[in-house]
């Protein structure tokens, strides 16, 4: 019987695989395109069109150019600095409210889940001009603590944090308060050394968020020392304001490493956060 369901499944694996190759394909092919114009030696002067994966002369030119002044390095050192303060100030909050959000009781409880939830479905384009006066009042302009804060509330990680408190039974924190525990005990002692899987995805999550931001720390960050990878990117430009397609790919190419270093590092806890769903039953 169980030969026969295998056989079943042949076909319809067959037909994933396939369907998965294609769009991986897909998705990976800007990326070869990226790399084909970055090492294309006179790419600034004309970019190769129609686009091509054979590199007619191959150099490390475009990149020499990015690297000579240091202005790429103080941007990945910009960039770090926020990324993991905003993944700091993130894990902290959002930890504490998921648990919160699962295992507390108070009044209002769903109403004030509701309320931060709704947060998500409202542009940041609306709230932009309000965060940046509010940002401007508190001396903050120009600071890399205004692109730090905003982590502080993220409804999409409390909800996940959340649902993942709410597949730990209730049996293990009324244990713990039989123990004397109160609940930030039970928090730091019980349940946080469960969450290393889904604080991995939180951190990758936030790290890739805070790292590819560009509109906000374009309105806030004024000072040229201070710009991020992103910015620097887009700061590439003749003076006619013509893009240098080969600069511009090469700055790309290495504002993307940390990005895919720091998930291939972290993947496997992903993996495992999804494989912990049939933890309560």
């Amino acid at each position: 019987m169980k030969e026969k369901i295998a056989k079943k499944e042949i076909p319809f694996n067959i037909v994933v695989f396939s369907i998965l190759l294609v769009i991986g394909i897909i998705m990976i092919v800007p990326f070869i395109i990226m790399i084909v114009i970055a090492l294309e030696r006179y790419a600034n002067v004309q970019p190769p069109f129609p686009i091509t994966f054979n590199v007619k002369e191959p150099s490390f030119f475009n990149f020499n150019l990015i690297l000579e002044n240091g202005g790429l390095v103080q941007s990945y050192i910009n960039s770090f600095i926020i990324a993991v303060g905003s993944v700091i100030v993130n894990l902290f909050s959002v930890l504490l409210a998921g648990f919160a959000f699962s295992k507390g009781k108070f009044k209002g409880k769903n109403l004030i889940l509701v309320l931060i939830l709704a947060t998500m479905m409202i542009p940041f384009e609306t709230r932009m001009i309000p965060m940046y006066l509010m940002f401007n009042d508190f001396g903050l302009k120009n600071s890399f603590l205004a692109l730090i804060l905003p982590s502080v509330v993220d409804g999409f990680g409390i909800l996940l944090v959340k649902n993942f408190f709410d597949m730990i039974p209730d049996s293990l924190m009324e244990a713990s308060q039989i123990d004397g525990c109160n609940k930030f005990q039970s928090f730091f002692r019980i349940f946080l050394p469960f969450t290393g899987s889904i604080s991995a995805t939180l951190v990758i999550l936030k790290f890739m968020s805070s790292w590819n931001s560009l509109l906000w720390p374009l309105i806030i960050l004024s000072d040229e020392k201070k710009q991020t990878v992103p910015m620097f990117i887009s700061s590439f430009s003749y003076e006619n304001g013509s893009r240098l397609a080969g600069s511009t790919m090469a700055a790309a190419f290495l504002g993307i490493i940390p990005v895919v270093v720091i998930y291939l590092l972290l993947q496997r806890f992903v993996i495992q956060s999804i494989a912990t769903t049939g933890l309560k039953e």
